[in-house]
């Protein structure tokens, strides 16, 4: 079945492993036949820091920002691509998500259910591929995972993407050229799947 698919690689620099991985998605997806929007976070120039908006007066989107918003409201498959830096996602991604998931968009707080706004953006589901030095098996029994947790639940959960499937590449730093070959394929599947 054709999707209609946002892929966001969230790395701030122009050349990394998470744009190699992004783009093998975004040519399998498109191969397939499913409907594709890419974007690359080096290429969009914004503010990331919401500063002194507030809820009642929110600072204007600039053009990239509005961009993303309307890629986020098209799509019916979101797949984003990170590293894990300290423990979350880069600064600029983080920035991103402060500026383009707001009130009226993302979430609605004037209609609570069990104290929590009222999620906008349901009906989406999203896959999250992310890179770090740690080991699968240190994220999950030392960190609890807890950089997917707060994706999960505190971000797109949050909005009502769901469910956020989650695929970890561990030891990306400086990985193998073969571990490369290996992770692009697997994320070709994913994408030749719309998964």
């Amino acid at each position: 079945m054709k999707k209609r698919i946002f892929v966001l690689n969230g790395h701030p620099g122009g050349t990394s492993l998470s744009k190699r991985l992004s783009e093998a998605y975004a040519q399998a997806a498109t191969k397939a036949g499913h409907d594709l929007r890419l974007t690359h976070l080096h290429d969009l120039t914004f503010d990331p820091d919401f500063g002194e908006g507030s809820y009642k007066t929110l600072k204007p989107l600039e053009g990239d920002l509005k961009a993303v918003a309307a890629d986020l409201e098209w799509s019916e498959h979101i797949v984003l691509l990170t590293p894990m830096w300290w423990g979350g996602v880069p600064a600029k991604l983080k920035g991103l998500f402060d500026r383009v998931l707001l009130p009226g968009f993302a979430f609605d707080p004037r209609q609570k259910r069990l104290g929590l706004p009222k999620p906008l953006l349901a009906g989406r589901t999203a896959r999250l591929i992310m890179t770090s030095d740690t080991p699968d098996w240190f994220f999950r029994l030392a960190y609890g995972r807890a950089m997917v947790r707060q994706l999960r639940a505190q971000v797109f959960g949050f909005v009502g993407i769901k469910p956020l499937r989650v695929t970890h590449f561990s030891e990306a730093s400086h990985p193998a050229p073969k571990d490369v070959e290996r992770w692009s394929d697997a994320v070709a599947a994913l994408g030749r799947a719309a998964r």
